[in-house]
C-alpha cells in the first residue's frame, strides 16, 4: 500500500553555478524545491573543497528555503555551532565522529534537525544504536566529493532496511538518500522508502526545473 508522505525535493547547489549562488538557490525555490541541500567538503574527509559558514550565511540572507547542511568534514564537532547557526538541519558522517549520540543530542538542543550520514562501504547496522536520536539518516549512493556521479545500486537495499528498522523499532527518522538521483533513479529510491530526495545535477542541468521536480514530488514512498 502506497504512503500518502510526499517526498521532500532538496536540490542540491553543489551542482550550481557558483558564481550565481543566489539566484540558484533562487531557482531551486521557485520551481518547487522544498529543502536546499549545502554540501560542506573540507578537502580531507573527501577529496574535494566546497564552502563554509560565511558562504551559507550571506545565502541564508538572500534565501527563505529550509537549509539542509550536509557536512562532509572531519571532527564536525569542532565547528558545528558556526553550522547551526545558518541552518535549519545539520547532518554529520558517522565515520568523521566519535560522540555520534553527543552531537546528535547538541544539534536537537539547539532546536535544528540532527542528521547523520554514511558511506556505501559502511553498513546500516553500524548506525543502530544512534537510529533513535537521529530525525534524518542520509544514505551516501555514490562515493561522497563529487556531483555528476551515478547511483550505486546496492543503494536501494541500504534505504529498505532503514524502512525496516524504523517501522520494527517504531523510530521518527527520514530517510535521506544523495547521489545519482535523476528521472530514473528516483522511482526506485522513493519505491525502497525514502523519504527525502536530494537531487543535483539532474535538477540543475534540466530543460525544464519545475517540471522536473513536479515529478519527483509527485512520487509516494513506499514503506
Amino acid at each position: 500500500m502506497e504512503s500518502q508522505n510526499p517526498i521532500v525535493a532538496a536540490p542540491s547547489i553543489l551542482a550550481a553555478d557558483f558564481a550565481f549562488l543566489a539566484d540558484e538557490a533562487a531557482k531551486a525555490q521557485s520551481s518547487g524545491g522544498d529543502w536546499l541541500h549545502l554540501d560542506v567538503m573540507d578537502g580531507h574527509f573527501v577529496p574535494n573543497l566546497t564552502f563554509g559558514p560565511p558562504l551559507i550565511e550571506s545565502l541564508r540572507k538572500r534565501s527563505s528555503m529550509f537549509f539542509d547542511v550536509h557536512l562532509m568534514i572531519e571532527r564536525p564537532a569542532d565547528l558545528i555551532d558556526e553550522y547551526l547557526a545558518v541552518s535549519d538541519a545539520v547532518t554529520f558522517h558517522w565515520e568523521a565522529e566519535v560522540h555520534h549520540h553527543r552531537l546528535l543530542q547538541h544539534i536537537r538542543g539547539k532546536g535544528k534537525l540532527a542528521g547523520i550520514a554514511f558511506v556505501p562501504s559502511t553498513p546500516v547496522e553500524a548506525l543502530a544504536a544512534v537510529l533513535p536520536y537521529a530525525d534524518i539518516v542520509l544514505v551516501m549512493s555514490v562515493n561522497p566529493g563529487f556531483g555528476g556521479q551515478s547511483y550505486i545500486e546496492a543503494s536501494s537495499d541500504r534505504i529498505r532496511r532503514l524502512a525496516e528498522l524504523r517501522e520494527t523499532h517504531g523510530w521518527n527518522y527520514k530517510i535521506s538518500v544523495d547521489g545519482g538521483i535523476n528521472s530514473t533513479t528516483m522511482v526506485e529510491v522513493a519505491g525502497a522508502g525514502a523519504d527525502i530526495l536530494v537531487t543535483g545535477s539532474a535538477f540543475f542541468g534540466a530543460s525544464d526545473p519545475a517540471g522536473y521536480l513536479r515529478q519527483l514530488k509527485n512520487l509516494r514512498r513506499i514503506p
